[in-house]
């Protein structure tokens, strides 16, 4: 078997893949787009924008009441009732207490921008509306890697159902925190790349000190979840992440982190999306 040159090229992609955004580029570039308007004069428009985001979660930007001066950012997300068993709606008071309103209707989160009185620090406070879903998403990470940092363990897993057959898995020992995604195929095409991609993974960490150690388990669970309901079958994959303490530190170290693994889904299954869409594109044509 001679390996085409084609999928060389596709091996040489995915070990030079790009980071997802874990901020709402959308959200953002309307809020400074219409905060902008008005701090050079001009009067504030309709808003009434809905954006789709990863894992099922919706912002709405809209005018409160139909007011102009008015702009309410909401998000909701189908798993916010998992995180708030783990301080989701302590994290959002702590972040955005200043500018928080009740909740629209349908959304878990509202925040308000008043464009009448807009504060000297509202390019940061735009950028925390972008990040309305990454800080929620947050909230099980604090708390487990705060359980590692204690040396608490024999706390129970944390299960986020943040996709319909998704789920991930976070689990505290005194010296690591494990993240376990369970994440569905749609074909034995997604499954080989797949697990180029986590092959590619272990080889990083042989060159990194730093790196954590990433394993992946198909059809079966790994063996943390054994004994539990976690979905079995072909098309089933898990991704294990083992973080040690120098990846779960507070401070920047812990944010890096948090912004990249909550994230690690999607942006597995965008890089087999664009790997396949490259190897169509390099394949010969049939004659």
């Amino acid at each position: 078997f001679a390996v085409c040159s084609w999928f060389i090229d596709c091996l040489y992609i995915i070990v030079n893949m790009i980071l997802l955004e874990f901020k709402n580029r959308i959200v953002q570039q309307t809020l400074t787009e219409k905060i902008r308007n008005v701090l050079e004069g001009g009067k504030p428009d309709n808003v009434d924008v809905t954006v789709a985001d990863f894992d099922g979660v919706l912002f709405h930007m809209s005018n409160p009441d139909g007011k102009k001066d008015k702009i309410m950012v909401s998000v909701s997300l189908k798993f916010y009732k998992d995180l708030q068993e783990h301080g989701a709606d302590e994290l959002v008071q702590r972040e955005y207490g200043g500018f928080m309103v009740d909740p629209e209707p349908g959304y878990n989160v509202s925040v308000l921008f008043d464009l009448e009185s807009i504060p000297d620090d509202w390019e940061k406070r735009v950028e925390k509306a972008a990040l309305l879903k990454r800080n929620c998403f947050a909230s099980v990470f604090e708390k487990y890697f705060g359980y590692q940092e204690q040396g608490i363990e024999g706390k129970q897993r944390a299960v986020v159902h943040y996709r319909d057959d998704e789920t991930m898995y976070v689990e505290a020992k005194k010296d690591r925190v494990t993240v376990i995604f369970s994440t569905m195929f749609k074909d034995d095409d997604d499954i080989v790349i797949g697990k180029v991609f986590m092959q590619e993974f272990k080889e990083g960490r042989r060159g990194s000190t730093t790196a954590p150690q990433v394993l992946f388990s198909h059809r079966e669970p790994p063996m943390e979840l054994q004994g539990t309901d976690a979905r079995v079958g072909d098309n089933v994959g898990y991704i294990s992440f083992v973080l040690f303490p120098r990846a779960t530190v507070v401070g920047a170290q812990r944010e890096k982190t948090i912004d990249l693994i909550h994230t690690f889904r999607n942006y597995l299954h965008y890089h087999i999306k664009c790997s396949k869409a490259y190897l169509h594109s390099r394949m010969p044509s049939s004659a």
